[in-house]
């Protein structure tokens, strides 16, 4: 028998749970159960009037520009808008039914304020590093470094010769690109001051583009030339995890720089984390007079506390026969990691199998979540960019490669 509608009279309450209308196996539940920005408030207090009208909540915006990076939203109007429908995407933003959505006006207003102030992304990405520590996903052991490069917001027929004069003033003024260029030009201009005779300063570019000038006149992917900025990576070999990003021109010394940025920044936290995410390290307090912790083997051992180890839920998987977990460290271990990069012998081979590792990231990161061209200007919107989307392809990566053990562990239970 054809059913029909039995009215058109609508309910005056409805019993509605948000949770029940996202699905199980749903990408979002992993993410959602692997990402915590519980302190992010903390982080970015100082950056708030303690007066005025409540601002949006940070953690809120954050939630949205990852739901966007994973999905592919490239344009935060229609981030916005698919918020506003998509019950997923309200769930793990922790809106109900009748919260308004931001407008997408405030992340703009964010971005250029309080955001790069505080260096928020960076705090964000290394909060979830921290987290694929914690997991397990960070072995340590091996490390590959590449760079893919991605257009910039600029039109390749809006450029000119960069032996030429501009004036950067006409018009309305410089732009928020422009204004960041010339700093980056008068800290270079410094600089040349201080240098060898046998030093050069840096090459003029080709052409420069007059929205972005920061980015690179460049044919490096084969092709017409275009301006772009490469996203430089620095993974860990054991499961794919981004330890570290970092933006620049798409030009191969600046690549070259970038990755000694990165393994600086690697070594300066100076610590290990075991599989529970307590904190290893070589020193557990400040000595008037430093000490360099090297042993007579020409290690540096890092140890953990042992209050961390004492009432821990994996020491018998992690240190069963001592009181606490240690990790010897050789000190010639950056030499080592150098000679191994360069040597002709089948490591050099097995390494460059392993750097396949990132461009597998960075195929991910123009098809899958369609950053081949950036939205943002200047090298701090590059920044920007390319930090959130690392931040996002570890959550995906951690959440695909957990949920499906846990459900198993689940069924297993039941």
């Amino acid at each position: 028998m054809m059913g029909q509608r039995s009215g058109d009279q609508e309910q005056l309450f409805y019993a509605f749970k948000l949770d029940d209308h996202v699905p199980k196996g749903h990408l979002l539940r992993g993410i959602d159960q692997f990402f915590d920005a519980g302190d992010l408030r903390q982080h970015m207090a100082s950056f708030y009037s303690h007066t005025g009208r409540p601002s949006i909540d940070p953690e809120l915006m954050i939630r949205m520009l990852i739901v966007g990076y994973c999905f592919g939203i490239r344009s935060e109007r229609r981030l916005c808008e698919e918020v506003h429908l998509n019950l997923a995407y309200r769930w793990f933003c922790r809106l109900g039914l009748e919260d308004t959505v931001p407008d997408h006006s405030t992340f703009s207003k964010n971005r250029h304020g309080r955001f790069r102030d505080s260096d928020m992304l960076r705090h964000v990405f290394e909060s979830v590093l921290r987290r694929c520590m914690s997991e397990g996903f960070v072995g340590g052991e091996g490390l590959a470094i590449d760079a893919s490069v991605i257009k910039a917001d600029a039109n390749r027929t809006r450029g000119i010769a960069g032996t030429e004069a501009i004036d950067w003033s006409r018009g309305e003024g410089p732009s928020r690109a422009v204004r960041e260029y010339l700093a980056t030009l008068d800290a270079n201009d410094t600089d040349a001051q201080t240098l060898e005779p046998s030093q050069e300063p840096a090459t003029q570019p080709k052409s420069i583009s007059l929205t972005d000038p920061a980015a690179r006149w460049t044919a490096a992917p084969g092709g017409p030339a275009f301006y772009a900025y490469s996203t430089n990576y620095l993974i860990d070999l054991q499961a794919g995890i981004i330890v570290d990003v970092e933006a620049t021109p798409a030009y191969r010394t600046q690549e070259v720089d970038s990755t000694r940025t990165m393994i600086d920044r690697v070594e300066q936290s100076n610590e290990y984390r075991c599989p529970a995410g307590h904190a290893l390290r070589s020193e557990r307090r400040p000595f008037k007079n430093p000490r360099t912790h090297i042993t007579k083997a020409n290690t540096v051992v890092y140890r953990s506390s042992q209050l961390d180890c004492a009432g821990c839920s994996l020491k018998d998987q992690c240190c069963p026969h001592t009181p606490i977990r240690k990790i010897a460290r050789s000190v010639h271990e950056s030499a080592r990691d150098k000679a191994r990069a360069i040597a002709k012998t089948p490591a050099y081979t097995q390494s460059r199998k392993d750097r396949k590792k990132v461009e597998i990231l960075f195929a991910h990161l123009k098809r899958v979540m369609k950053l081949d061209r950036l939205r943002l200007r200047g090298p701090s919107g590059a920044h920007d960019e390319f930090l959130l989307a690392a931040t996002a392809q570890n959550l995906r990566r951690m959440a695909k490669c957990l949920m499906p053990k846990q459900e198993e562990m689940a069924a297993a239970a039941a």
